[in-house]
């Protein structure tokens, strides 16, 4: 990410459905705590605590040195949870060399305790795909996306919030490859089962408006998408406010469909509220087009 406050949709979307993933964590723990049981285990998760506070490059402490060598020479009494945990903190750092392989052991540890079919590991394949993602790998994100969504579905059905999750995520996938049609299918697939589970004005359910009408905006169905990008602002102001990035980023996108109408009045009075917006949080935003 550049600059000290950018606002990304996409991803805060993924963190907002990734919830519905967390909860398969909680699921497959009480099998990995049984099956993965080491006697160095408070030492490993004190470590994993400090990996995850201390800086790039910083040294591990001299007293580490025992569950440093068990992380990296032991997998089969590592904390599948534990690496997942660390490698979603250096994925959000940027970090994707450090996260990848953590993110991968993590998934080799489930697929062998769990099965490659438990939903747990459907989690962890979604995590490595998002970091394949934001390298613009997106060749092998559709992989672990496609069947990420497969175990879900099967595991859980075609209407449940976890598989809307990993809907989503595919429909990313799509979108960044210009697959707009396959984006859409996906994208509408999981506003229908988000508008059946969670509340109507749910922050969810605005940001999947926000992304369907996004792709309706790229094919030049203005008339798509402006009912959307309006509803989801609707959304957006009185769940989160309306001075929140998100808002911000909604003007902004509202803005941009009203200059390519040519109605030049309405699109600069959304941008000056957007602006105003970025400049009180001090970053930029993070626009339609860097999303292509």
């Amino acid at each position: 990410m550049v600059g000290s406050v950018q606002f990304d949709f996409n991803r805060l979307t993924r963190v907002v459905l990734a919830s519905a993933l967390t909860l398969l964590w909680s699921d497959g723990a009480v099998a990995l705590d049984r099956k993965l049981v080491h006697p160095l285990a408070q030492e490993r998760e004190l470590w994993v605590d400090h990996q995850i506070r201390r800086g790039p490059g910083e040294a591990l402490p001299r007293h580490y040195p025992a569950v440093a060598k068990s992380e990296l020479g032991v997998e089969e009494a590592v904390d599948a949870r534990s690496l997942n945990n660390l490698a979603m903190v250096y994925h959000d750092q940027g970090r994707y060399a450090e996260a990848e392989p953590l993110y991968q052991r993590s998934l080799k540890i489930l697929e062998e305790t769990l099965g490659s079919d438990h939903p747990a590991v459907a989690a962890t394949l979604s995590n490595l795909a998002a970091l394949y993602q934001d390298q613009g790998r997106y060749a092998e994100a559709e992989r672990l996306c496609q069947r990420s969504v497969a175990i879900l579905e099967k595991a859980f059905g075609p209407e449940h919030l976890q598989l809307a999750a990993g809907l989503h995520n595919l429909a990313l996938v799509y979108e960044h490859q210009g697959r707009n049609s396959e984006a859409e299918l996906l994208y509408r697939r999981t506003l229908t089962i988000l508008e059946r589970v969670l509340e109507p004005e749910h922050f969810g359910i605005a940001s999947i408006l926000n992304n369907l009408a996004r792709v309706y905006f790229r094919e030049g169905r203005d008339a798509e998408a402006e009912p959307l990008y309006r509803r989801s602002l609707a959304i957006l102001e009185k769940t989160v406010g309306a001075d929140h990035p998100a808002v911000a980023e909604s003007l902004k996108n509202l803005a941009d469909l009203y200059r390519n109408e040519g109605r030049a009045e309405e699109a600069e009075t959304l941008y000056r509220r957007s602006e105003a917006i970025r400049a009180a949080v001090g970053g930029a935003l993070k626009t339609c087009d860097e999303c292509q």
